[in-house]
């Protein structure tokens, strides 16, 4: 183990200095069971093996983002969530001419949309800009097309109704070849881009910042940095969504927010 932790290390030093991905702060044991699936993944028996391999390949950097990042989500997820965000934080964009919302760690775009329909049925799409956001240029291309497998509707179709949803999900996309290819006027008001929590800072002023179940997989120093990140992304008044099991009392950060409501995990920046 001693052993194995030491490549681990210089494994994730390597990753930082040749492509700037940074999980030195990620949590060590969801890390450790990510690299060992990645290494079973590609048939190698040890962490320097995977460094050799990775740093030499691009081509498995990708495959190693894709084990390593944590890209479980669907529409909708927790649909309390969009309850309380229709009730607390529509109002609140209502008062601006232009809201600007941020999706950190959107992976493959299930949650982008669903902000992106919660929006247009409370009549405040025409008037956001959602800047949607991941590390993994892989997972961003997949959120970018805006196409989920028809096999999982019923399950969305019933977060989006437990959600407060206004019609039927079914209006939003058009089923074909086994997908359900969501509308191109969703998309027209989202931006994708790649940006890396870990490493780099404010791009813009926001509105709100959701970012649902991603901090779990840092260690508290990294959770500490993101949340002052957002802190300076948000002006005040601001809205900061997390995810269930998240909360803000781990970052100093944090004192510079207001629960807006706690079962929600919906914070308001007062200061």
């Amino acid at each position: 183990m001693e052993l194995e932790n030491l490549e681990t290390e210089l494994f994730l030093e390597g990753m930082f200095r040749r492509y700037g991905f940074d999980f030195r702060q990620y949590s060590p044991a969801s890390l450790r069971r990510r690299i060992r699936g990645c290494m079973r993944q590609e048939g190698i028996a040890t962490v320097s093996a995977l460094q050799d391999k990775v740093l030499h390949d691009a081509a498995a950097m990708d495959r190693f983002l894709l084990a390593a990042t944590v890209n479980v989500t669907e529409m909708f997820r927790d649909p309390a969530f969009y309850r309380a965000f229709r009730a607390k934080v529509a109002p609140l964009l209502r008062e601006k001419r232009l809201a600007r919302i941020w999706l950190a760690g959107c992976s493959t775009g299930e949650e982008v949309y669903s902000v992106a329909i919660l929006l247009q049925e409370e009549g405040l799409y025409d008037r956001c800009r959602i800047y949607a956001t991941d590390l993994n240029e892989v997972v961003l291309a997949r959120a970018r097309e805006g196409i989920f497998p028809l096999s999982a509707m019923r399950l969305y179709s019933e977060n989006y109704a437990g959600a407060g949803g206004k019609g039927s999900l079914a209006e939003y996309y058009t089923a074909r070849y086994g997908n359900a290819i969501f509308h191109a006027p969703l998309r027209r008001n989202i931006v994708f881009a790649a940006h890396n929590l870990a490493t780099d800072g404010s791009f813009n002023e926001f509105d709100a910042i959701l970012c649902r179940n991603v901090l779990i997989y840092f260690n508290q120093q990294l959770q500490a940095r993101v949340v002052q990140l957002f802190r300076d992304s948000l002006r005040l008044g601001g809205v900061l969504g997390l995810g269930s099991k998240e909360s803000l009392r781990a970052s100093p950060a944090g004192a510079g927010f207001e629960e807006l409501d706690p079962a929600a995990k919906l914070y308001r920046m007062v200061r």
